[in-house]
């Protein structure tokens, strides 16, 4: 059973396979007055469909109604390269009012398939944009080009780890090193447990299909416990990791709301269909008349604690009270 003391109602739209791009529109062209949106984000990943149904409810609750004056072509790539670049130029090549993508891939190719055009792309939950090079400073993003940032609080996550597990001395942490979010994150991991004489242990992974034997190389390292960041390839094969953490007993931090049900023990992170909300009545000001290039990055408005009493247990550690009391959600099977 979850207990959550804020209960947030997601909707769903269909989802558009990408294997026959030249059949596949989400919509038909739209009529005189009627905006409209390309939607996409890096694969299936409950963090990325929340994200894209806050946007959604974003544009609805200011006036913006699929059906009405709204028509959205939904494209999800499911992590192939070629198709994300496809999908880009599909939605510029059709003169899309605007575009939504969620993953730093898939942005990075929707912001240059826009270049020199006026279609504003607004990304969403980005760690590091400018690092992801989708914009060249946060305050003044240049181009037609804006959006979200999830960027963690370090110092809180490593806290929160040493709070449920005292006497962590060797952390380890699994990231695509060719992911440029992924990196700022994890030289942010080794500034802050450095002078907590706290050892950083890393594996590398290219796909989701590494995840499992970049884990059990960690197993090998003897671990005392592993933290992962927002790595889109990493949390979709996360299945893979949370095994070899419960089979070995190492406890498990990941850093997102979805991937606490999923069997991590507890983050500080954000409810990704709030980041979405917040992109969403970003790009609400853009249609209204607001260039892109004027609208600041914005960092996610609200963190909350998110745990998993369960997973904790299967991990062979127990939460503090004190901990617990400052969660707003808690799974508890």
């Amino acid at each position: 059973m979850k207990k959550k003391r804020l209960w947030v109602l997601l909707g769903s739209i269909g989802l558009i396979s990408v294997l026959a791009l030249p059949i596949m529109s989400g919509c038909s062209p739209a009529q005189p007055g009627v905006y409209k949106i390309g939607l996409t984000q890096f694969a299936t990943h409950p963090a990325a469909d929340a994200g894209r149904q806050g946007f959604i409810d974003a544009l609805a609750d200011a006036g913006f109604v699929e059906g009405e004056n709204v028509a959205y072509d939904y494209l999800n790539p499911e992590g192939d390269a070629t198709a994300e670049l496809t999908i880009a130029q599909k939605f510029v090549s059709e003169k899309v009012d605007l575009i939504f993508s969620f993953g730093s891939r898939i942005s990075m190719q929707c912001v240059n398939a826009a270049e020199g055009t006026d279609i504003p792309v607004v990304f969403c939950a980005i760690t590091d944009p400018v690092a992801a090079e989708l914009v060249s400073d946060w305050d003044h993003p240049g181009e037609n080009v804006t959006g979200t940032s999830d960027m963690i609080e370090m110092d809180s996550s490593v806290a929160l780890i040493l709070d449920i597990v005292p006497g962590v001395k060797k952390l380890g942490t699994v990231y695509n090193a060719g992911e440029p979010n992924s990196l700022v994150l994890n030289d942010e991991l080794k500034e802050v447990c450095l002078p907590l004489g706290i050892e950083v242990v890393e594996a590398t992974v290219s796909t989701s299909a590494d995840v499992l034997v970049a884990a059990q190389s960690l197993v090998g390292r003897r671990v005392d416990a592993i933290w992962v960041g927002t790595d889109n390839t990493v949390v979709s094969g996360l299945e893979a990791l949370i095994k070899v953490c419960e089979d070995n007993m190492i406890p498990f931090f990941p850093s997102d709301g979805p991937s606490i049900e999923r069997g991590g023990i507890a983050c500080l992170g954000f409810d990704y269909y709030d980041v979405g909300y917040q992109t969403g009545e970003m790009a609400v000001r853009i249609l209204k008349g607001t260039p892109a290039s004027q609208i600041p990055v914005e960092l996610g408005k609200k963190f909350s604690y998110t745990m998993n009493t369960k997973a904790a247990e299967r991990y062979g550690v127990t939460i503090p009270q004190a901990i617990l009391d400052k969660a707003l959600t808690i799974y508890e099977e």
